[in-house]
Formats: C-alpha cells, sequence, structure tokens
C-alpha cells in the first residue's frame, strides 16, 4: 500500500485526539485542569495549552498524563505517533525520546510507522542511525535491527559507510545457533566490509572469520584471515609513523597489534584442520614471538603472554594430531594446569586416538570433569559461542567413536542426547554423522565403570 494512502487511513482512525480522551477523562472524574495537573505532575499553565491545542504534548507529558490516568504506559502511543508526525511539522526533541521509549516496551509498530515516514526526509537519516546504534549498545536487538534495516534500505544506493555499518550491524544481530541463518547472514555482510571504517573493518574481518570457522569454511576463513593481516599490519606501521590512533580518534575494540597475532593463529588454524600439521607449525612462531610489538603496557604483555601459551600448547597438539604419540604424556601434563585449554586438548587427542588406534581411557578418567558442555574464557572474554558448540559437537561424535571401536558400552548408556546437540548446530553435518557413530552421553561413572 502507498505510504500517502496509509497516512490518510492513520489520520481518520485516530481523529480522536490525546486531549481530547484527557478531557473526557475529567469530565468523567469531576476534574479541572488544576486538580488533574496536581495529579500528574504537569505545572497547571503547561497542561491548559496542551487542552487548548496550543502546546504540543511532550513525550515525559505523555508518561504522566497516562500515569495520572491510571492507564497502561503505552496507551497513547498510536496516537502519539499521529500527533508528532500528521498534527504538527515533526520535532526531533519530541521524536528521540518517543522512539527510545517505544523501543524499551517493545512497541516495533510504532518505531516502524515514525522511521518509515522520517526517511522520506534524508536529513533524518543520521539521527535515526545514532538512536540505532544507542539501542545496539543497549542490546536492544529487535528494535535496533527495524531501523538499521530502514536506514539501510534508504541508502542502499549511496555505497556510504553507514550502510555498510548498517550491514554489519545487522549481521551480528542475526548470528545464532542456525548454521544455514548464519550464512546467509555472514554472505549478505561481507561485500560491506571494504566500505567500514577503520574501527570496525578489523572487527568485522575477525567475527566473520569466526563465523564462518564454525560453518567449516576453511578457504573461507583462510582468505579473510589474510586480508586482516595484510589491513592490520599496514594500520599499526602507519599508526606508528604518525602517531595517531584512528583516522577519526576513535579507539579500535582490540589494539591493532591484536588483529594480527589472532590472523596468524587463525591461518595455522586453518591449516590444521586441513591436516597439513607441519605447515601450521611453521606458523606458530609468527604469533609467539612478540618482540616486535612496540606498546609497553599491562595490556600488551597479558596478550602476548596468551598467544606464547596458545603457541606452545598447538606446538604439542599438531605433533599429537601428526602421530606423534611421544609427546602425549607432555602434554597432558602441560594443559592438566590450565583449565580453559583442557577441553580442546581433550576433544583432539580422543580424535587423534581415533586415527591412529591410540588407548586413552586414562585421559579421558582423569578429565572427566570437563566432558560436560561449558563455556570457556580467555584473557580476551568469553570464547565465541558458535565455534565452541560446533568443537563440542565434533567432540561428542569422536568420543562416541572412540567408545563403540571398543566395544564398551551398554544398550542403556546409548541416548540420543548428542544427536539434540547436534541438530542445534548442524542439521546435515553433524547429525548425520552423530546418528551412524549413535553419538551419546557418557556420565562420569560410566568413564570409571569403562575404564
Amino acid at each position: 500500500m502507498d505510504k500517502r494512502v496509509k497516512r490518510v487511513i492513520n489520520t481518520v482512525e485516530h481523529t480522536v485526539k490525546i486531549r481530547d480522551e484527557i478531557a473526557a477523562y475529567l469530565f468523567k472524574h469531576n476534574l479541572s485542569i488544576n486538580q488533574f495537573a496536581i495529579i500528574s505532575g504537569i505545572h497547571s499553565g503547561t497542561l491548559s495549552r496542551v487542552m487548548k491545542g496550543q502546546q504540543a504534548l511532550a513525550m515525559n507529558h505523555l508518561i504522566r498524563v497516562t500515569r495520572g490516568m491510571g492507564l497502561p504506559e503505552d496507551y497513547f502511543y498510536s496516537k502519539y505517533v499521529d500527533e508528532c508526525l500528521y498534527d504538527s511539522a515533526p520535532t526531533w526533541r519530541r521524536l528521540r525520546p518517543f522512539l527510545l521509549q517505544c523501543a524499551a516496551l517493545s512497541r516495533l509498530d510504532c518505531i516502524e510507522r515514525i522511521v518509515q515516514n522520517l526517511l522520506d526526509n534524508l536529513l533524518y537519516v543520521p539521527l535515526l542511525f545514532e538512536v540505532a546504534e544507542e539501542l545496539f549498545e543497549q542490546k536492544n536487538w529487535p528494535a535496533a535491527s527495524l531501523i538499521y534495516e530502514n536506514v539501510g534500505a534508504s541508502e542502499k544506493y549511496q555505497h556510504s559507510e553507514r550502510l555498510a555499518l548498517c550491514q554489519y550491524r545487522l549481521f551480528l544481530i542475526n548470528l545464532g545457533d542456525d548454521p544455514h541463518n548464519n550464512l546467509i547472514a555472514a554472505t549478505l555482510c561481507e561485500g560491506y566490509v571494504g566500505r567500514l571504517d577503520e574501527v570496525n573493518q578489523l572487527d568485522a574481518l575477525k567475527q566473520l572469520a569466526d563465523t564462518y570457522a564454525s560453518l567449516h569454511k576453511w578457504q573461507k576463513v583462510g582468505e579473510l584471515a589474510e586480508e586482516m593481516l595484510s589491513i592490520a599490519s599496514h594500520l599499526y606501521e602507519l599508526h606508528r609513523e604518525s602517531g595517531r590512533t584512528t583516522n577519526n580518534g576513535q579507539v579500535h575494540k582490540r589494539p591493532l597489534y591484536a588483529y594480527i597475532l589472532y590472523a596468524q593463529l587463525l591461518r595455522a588454524y586453518v591449516l590444521e584442520q586441513c591436516g597439513a600439521y607441519k605447515s601450521a607449525l611453521e606458523i606458530i612462531p609468527l604469533y609467539m614471538d612478540g618482540s616486535w610489538i612496540r606498546e609497553d603496557t599491562e595490556e600488551a604483555r597479558r596478550i602476548i603472554a596468551q598467544y606464547q601459551e596458545w603457541g606452545t600448547a598447538n606446538t604439542y597438539l599438531y605433533r599429537l594430531l601428526d602421530g606423534q604419540i611421544e609427546v602425549l604424556d607432555e602434554y597432558v601434563e602441560y594443559i592438566s594446569t590450565r583449565e580453559n585449554e583442557i577441553f580442546t586438548a581433550l576433544f583432539k587427542i580422543i580424535e587423534s586416538a581415533n586415527r591412529y588406534k591410540w588407548d586413552v581411557d586414562h585421559i579421558l578418567l582423569r578429565f572427566a570433569n570437563y566432558i560436560p558442555y561449558r563455556k570457556y574464557s580467555s584473557v580476551f572474554g568469553e570464547r565465541n559461542i558458535l565455534m565452541l558448540k560446533d568443537s563440542h559437537a565434533q567432540f561428542r561424535r569422536e568420543l562416541a567413536t572412540y567408545y563403540l571401536a571398543r566395544r564398551r558400552y551398554k544398550g542403556d548408556d546409548v541416548t540420543m542426547q548428542g544427536v539434540d546437540l547436534s541438530a542445534k548446530i548442524d542439521c546435515e553435518r553433524n547429525v548425520i554423522r552423530g546418528t551412524l557413530s549413535v553419538d551419546f552421553e557418557i556420565s562420569i561413572s560410566d568413564i570409571t565403570k569403562l575404564g
């Protein structure tokens, strides 16, 4: 339906003004304007001008009137949209607080009407975008997403940085447990990364690489890692020469050197996933060596130490995956004091045991408490949830394969819990493979019996 037709219909449907309903309420309860001004907490002169149509009803006045009449907080919202848009010239001073209040109360219908009308005037585009950014920071995803979509649609032919940022924000909002939807979100976002400002560009590349890693798109992960490495390295040198933070005074979400180290870590990870363990070992020194990092801060020392720890663990890991069983005991002792690394090590030990026919029952028994799914953190915060869930689904499959190959199970140990977890992550890859290997949940007591 044409927007102008919608406006006419809306205007007809809401011919009764808010002030008319206030007047009816005052008449019904035999109240004067002065009396209701005291009840509502609005200055009597202000309320009088509103009732005469001489002054527009501000958002804070609407809240007080509604509360004074004992009505639901959003009772007048639909009418307020009309009064803001059609009864007088729209003013941002009234609309901005109203949009935020609509978002807080999940009145997306009102937000959509306002946004679609305001976007006829391109002067409102940056103002609406700022509101979306504020809602994004508040984690109000539905309201932020609605505004981003409309702002993006209004700028689809502009090839602007704001359009790119809208698409990136929508990508982050739309990420979830459904791999098909994640792939669509990543594909839609990827074409806009080059238009982002440098503060968001590197973070977008990292988020995309993590998403594609959870989808096992290793070629894509490798390409994004190379791009991240190139951009971050160039910016690091550029900022060193100029002494600036960014080109507009903003601060990166992570230090530039952290993106360089992470890109190298990803490059090694891709090689690992492709079975090129010796090549992956050659990458490890590139993220373990932090001597080139000029920053001498507590944060820099903490990040360098974390990558050195990962490098040491991955050196053991890649040798293990390459079939060098002589490093197994040393690897186990190394990770035993690093709680956040135990699950990853356990997963890869079981994977190697299945590949090379090793017996690792004693390791499973030792780390039985780390088999159930849990979240893990590093010095950078909580680990990527999509990658963690995907790894756990694969781990359960490998664990099932390990026990079934040794015929060490009872019929009542086998359940569909593992398949259910896989179904939340990948409805094709892990469910099918999990079902074929009869993926199952092994309790600590079961492991004790089997060991």
